[in-house]
């Protein structure tokens, strides 16, 4: 029977769920689950959440030997797929349609965040677990821009309400930017990420989405790239998205609070 490992409290190496992340194998979250089922071990033991990974550990997932990342994670990847209608965003690989078959990548990656299986439009997948974490983390509500087709002709009332925010899963959403762009389609830039937000949002103010797209996250345009088409992130981006997660604090709600109160349905639709 495998012992127990305790936590330690030294203030040298490395926490186990960030070690695990950090080698591309999953994220910080699915390290800790998989801690908690008992199916990682360091040096054949045990551990528990707050162990530390030192010098010289073999750590363990399933009996798989864990490697530890190159320290300028010149390793990892990070892509950008155009994910289209009908496949789930998801790493399981039992369910039928998940983005990993889709893409048929050579190394193991992992999307960042979820977009709905009937929608479709840009999202990330990477190998390094570590920048999910921070990427996803709440405080940082990073803006993500949608292109919306609903089912009758958008109102002065709906863009208001839309932008000012509405009672959805016990919440109300976050004030949001919306512009108009024709008679039956409108963008949106979130930083949130409630289930199904957008639908939820005009479901309940009597619209139906008949097309969701994303079309940029941060500050990576989908651009020319095809349905079901992916490209590595470029260096720049990724330069950019790592300042961003770093110590950005600029949201879509402030930004909302520099354009003025009271901005006409006219100035909307232009």
């Amino acid at each position: 029977m495998t012992d127990n490992l305790t936590s330690t409290s030294s203030t040298t190496g490395k926490r186990l769920n960030k070690y695990i992340s950090e080698s591309g194998f999953c994220s910080r979250r699915g390290a800790d689950k998989l801690i908690e089922t008992n199916r990682v071990t360091i040096n054949g033991k045990l551990p528990e959440l707050g162990t530390k990974v030192q010098a010289g550990d073999e750590v363990k997932v399933d009996g798989k030997l864990i490697s530890a990342s190159a320290k300028n994670k010149s390793d990892r990847i990070y892509i950008a797929y155009n994910k289209p209608i009908g496949i789930t965003c998801t790493s399981e690989a039992h369910v039928r349609g998940n983005i990993i078959d889709a893409i048929g990548h050579k190394e193991r990656i992992f999307p960042i965040g979820r977009l709905d299986k009937p929608s479709e439009g840009l999202i990330f997948l990477t190998s390094d677990g570590d920048i999910v974490n921070k990427i996803l983390r709440a405080e940082n509500a990073h803006d993500k821009e949608y292109i919306v087709t609903v089912d009758k002709p958008i109102s002065e009332r709906f863009v208001e309400r839309m932008s000012r925010g509405v009672p959805i899963l016990g919440t109300i959403t976050k004030p949001c930017i919306v512009r108009v762009k024709s008679r039956f389609v409108f963008t949106i830039i979130l930083t949130q990420g409630l289930n199904r937000q957008i639908r939820r949002m005009c479901e309940y103010l009597g619209y139906e989405v008949k097309k969701l797209k994303r079309s940029r996250i941060m500050n990576v345009e989908l651009g020319n790239l095809k349905s079901g088409q992916w490209r590595d992130l470029t260096a720049a981006e990724m330069d950019e998205i790592n300042q961003a997660v770093s110590g950005s604090s600029k949201t879509a709600t402030e930004t909302v609070a520099k354009v003025k109160a009271k901005k006409t349905y006219s100035d909307l639709i232009k």
